[in-house]
């Protein structure tokens, strides 16, 4: 039984850490778009 509940707290371990590694990868995406968003507004150049 006390190895069953080790498995799953590991499991609830790696699965938090591939949420926050989702997070911060989404944060960075929001923040690359937000920054080419103001580069083209700034330089009046067209987004591609």
């Amino acid at each position: 039984m006390l190895g069953v509940s080790a498995g799953l707290s590991a499991c609830n371990t790696v699965r938090g850490a591939g949420e926050d590694v989702s997070s911060v990868g989404h944060d960075v995406s929001r923040g690359a778009n937000a920054t080419q968003g103001h580069i083209t507004h700034s330089t009046g150049a067209s987004p591609q």
